[in-house]
């Protein structure tokens, strides 16, 4: 019997790799000799890029960059296969890099971003993956093409500091001098965030306020963004700002766009494009995925979604031990996920809840596969 493992972390409690090991002891009581593989996942959010060098044996890059206030902060990306990087956004730009007393949305930007691609790009790799969630920026990207080597010039000619305040100062881009492997390398950006650049749906308007922007910040910088982005058509053709994901972290969605010329894929069908998983479902007899709450959201692109659908594509059952169920959540069952397990086995406070996190996802899993035994004994 062969039973891959494919959970999310489940957040504030269990990593993804602890749950795999869970899982693995369960399975090997309830079915002692049973093959297992652990795969653990994301959906392209934070600890991308150590369940992606997790999973395929690769290495994790340490760099001091500057976090979104220019202050020096220790980075980490990972590299796999040796040809390609996986680098998490949120560990050089993310929010909570920046105290609360000091975020200043108008000057944080994502030049450390930028940093980390081009210590790859030094060490030979030519292809990027990109996880944007959690910013603390709205700059457009243009702190991290920056750090590349794109210049923003105003009207005078004079180099402008790539941050949010002078987004609607730019008057030219000077790509001349991109560092040069750039242009030879692909890039993927793992979002699932289809908000264009402008507008109230856009990078400024929804995730602004949560960055500390305040209602008369946000005109500001709405103001700057959409001068911003007619110089981005002019400058590239493209009308950029209305692509779904522009908007993604504060616009590096766009910016990479722009300036990589990235394409913006579900982050967790990349994820599992990069771990091979069709391969690794060959022969498989089970298939278990999880996290930590499951609701209509789930369907939208998170872990037990794209496994899920994996696993259909296969034909192999598919099972998700969670912490949590929310309304909608029965809507997972139409996309390979054939049976849901909470982790609560009893009424108890949410505070309760997490404090035993492990012991009682060890209990679920052996609850789920003492049942799929029952079903084997039943099926003969």
């Amino acid at each position: 019997m062969k039973i891959v493992f494919a959970p999310d972390s489940f957040k504030g409690t269990l990593p993804a790799e602890r749950v795999c090991e869970l899982l693995d002891e369960k399975a090997r009581l309830v079915f002692p000799g049973c093959e297992t593989v652990r795969v653990p996942v994301s959906d392209g959010g934070e600890g991308t890029a150590d369940v992606v060098v997790s999973a395929t044996g690769g290495k994790r890059i340490e760099v001091t960059v500057k976090n979104p206030i220019g202050k020096s902060v220790n980075a980490r990306y990972g590299i796999c296969r040796d040809d390609c990087a996986v680098i998490e956004m949120a560990s050089a730009s993310g929010l909570p890099l920046v105290p609360p007393k000091e975020r200043d949305i108008l000057n944080a930007n994502t030049y450390g971003t930028g940093q980390l691609i081009l210590d790859a790009l030094l060490r030979g790799i030519r292809k990027f993956y990109l996880a944007i969630g959690g910013s603390a920026t709205n700059d457009g990207g243009i702190g991290c093409a920056a750090a590349l080597g794109v210049r923003f010039l105003d009207q005078h000619g004079e180099e402008l500091f790539p941050v949010p305040a002078n987004l609607g100062q730019i008057c030219r881009i000077d790509m001349s001098r991109i560092h040069p492997a750039a242009a030879e390398s692909e890039f993927t950006v793992m979002c699932d965030v289809k908000n264009p650049l402008l507008g109230q749906n856009g990078a400024t308007y929804v995730f602004g306020p949560q960055k500390g922007a305040s209602e008369s910040e946000l005109e500001l910088l709405e103001a700057g963004m959409s001068h911003y982005a007619g110089v981005l058509e002019r400058t590239f053709g493209r009308k950029i700002a209305d692509m779904p994901g522009a908007g993604a972290a504060g616009g590096l969605g766009a910016g990479l766009m722009a300036f990589a010329h990235a394409d913006l894929c579900s982050g967790i069908e990349t994820i599992l494009k990069i771990v091979d998983f069709d391969r690794i479902l060959e022969g498989a007899d089970l298939v278990v995925t999880g996290e930590g709450n499951l609701d209509y959201q789930s369907v939208f692109g998170k872990v037990p979604y794209g496994v899920g659908m994996a696993a259909k594509r296969h034909q192999i059952p598919c099972a998700a031990i969670v912490g949590g169920m929310g309304a909608g959540a029965s809507d997972i069952y139409a996309c390979g996920v054939d049976s849901i397990i909470t982790t609560i086995n009893a009424a108890m406070p949410v505070e309760e809840a997490l404090a035993q996190a492990e012991e009682l996802f060890s209990d679920a899993a052996e609850r789920l596969f003492r049942m799929v035994r029952v079903g084997m004994v039943m099926k003969k």
